[in-house]
C-alpha cells in the first residue's frame, strides 16, 4: 500500500511537470491527446489500488478530474506558451473512466 501511494505520488508529480513547463521544453509529443489520455489512465489506476472502499475510490476519481482541469487552468494562466484546452480535459476525463472500467472488469472496487 505505502509503494502505491508513492508510486502514485511520483506519477501524479511527473504528470503535473510534464503539463506545466513550456512547450518549447519538450520533445516533440505525436499525440498529446493519447498522452493526456494514458497520464491519467495510469494515474486512475493507481488511486484505485491505493483506494480503500467505494466512496474512497470516487474520491479519488473526482479529485484526479479536479485535477485535470486546475492543471488545465493553470496551463493558461502561468504557461507562456500553453493554453487552456477543452479536448485535454476531454481526454484527461476518457482515461479516468477507462481505468475505472478496466478495473472493475478485472478486481471488482464497487
Amino acid at each position: 500500500m505505502v509503494a502505491d501511494l508513492v508510486l502514485l505520488g511520483m506519477a501524479a508529480t511527473a504528470v503535473c511537470v510534464g503539463c506545466l513547463v513550456p512547450n518549447r521544453w519538450l520533445p516533440p509529443l505525436p499525440n498529446d491527446k493519447f498522452l493526456h489520455f494514458a497520464s491519467f489512465a495510469v494515474l486512475a489506476i493507481l488511486a484505485l489500488r491505493v483506494a480503500e472502499g467505494r466512496i474512497e475510490a470516487l474520491s479519488w476519481l473526482l479529485g484526479l478530474l479536479v485535477a485535470g482541469w486546475l492543471i488545465e487552468c493553470l496551463q493558461g494562466a502561468l504557461v507562456p506558451d500553453r493554453r487552456f484546452c477543452w479536448r485535454d480535459i476531454a481526454a484527461n476525463t476518457a482515461g479516468i473512466v477507462f481505468a475505472a472500467i478496466a478495473t472493475q472488469l478485472v478486481v471488482p472496487i464497487f
